[in-house]
């Protein structure tokens, strides 16, 4: 490239002013084209997925799902049984709140479950309406992003489990799959968190 022509791009992307320095006030205009694109391609996704969170079908499917999974009522009371009625009155509300990033979950009830060898341990249990949102929301969070993990992975992924990943590992062990390390990350759920490396 000509020096010549190096010089103008640099003027072009820098500037004369303080090329060795931040500038010291903002420019009118300096965002860039692609960078107003961009922020505006996410705007747009974003109001796509929660188009898609909030359409009847998918609201449906997360209701079917919370009452199968029954559950108790988080802080404000409310039960999966009353949640159907709820819905029936508060829907489009609650439908607007969520479309325009105004909607708020609501904070969760602390439970203590004993743990077997003493101690205990903390559980949030969140409203019933907020588990519905969140199952919405995860329906079509994992129907565009499921296929794009690894077949190896098992973590939080429906239809598999630890117990798939276990009896999996089992398998590569008899198969003879030396060579390959293991990590294994546990935990007594809340408390100190070890991880295991096994050369199979």
């Amino acid at each position: 490239m000509g020096d010549k022509r190096q010089k103008n791009q640099l003027r072009l992307a820098f500037g004369e002013e303080g090329r060795s320095e931040a500038s010291r006030a903002p420019r009118e205009g300096a965002a860039t084209l692609a960078a107003e694109r961009r922020n505006e391609s996410l705007a747009k996704n974003s109001e796509q997925l929660m188009e898609e969170v909030c359409e009847r079908e998918n609201c449906l499917q997360a209701l079917k799902r919370v009452k199968s999974n029954q559950g108790s009522a988080g802080l404000d009371g409310m039960t999966v049984g009353a949640l159907t009625v709820y819905l029936k009155e508060h829907w489009p509300a609650i439908r607007e709140q969520l479309l325009s990033g105004t909607y708020k979950p609501q904070p969760v009830r602390r439970v203590e479950i004993p743990k077997p060898d003493g101690g205990v341990r903390q559980l949030g249990i969140p409203t019933v309406l907020d588990r519905m949102e969140q199952q919405a929301v995860i329906q079509v969070l994992q129907g565009r992003w499921d296929a794009e993990f690894s077949e190896h992975s098992h973590g939080f992924r429906p239809g598999r489990s630890a117990h798939q990943a276990v009896a999996k590992a089992q398998k590569y062990v008899t198969e003879g799959a030396a060579g390959w390390w293991i990590s294994i990350w546990r935990s007594s759920l809340i408390g100190s968190t070890t991880t295991d490396w096994w050369l199979l």
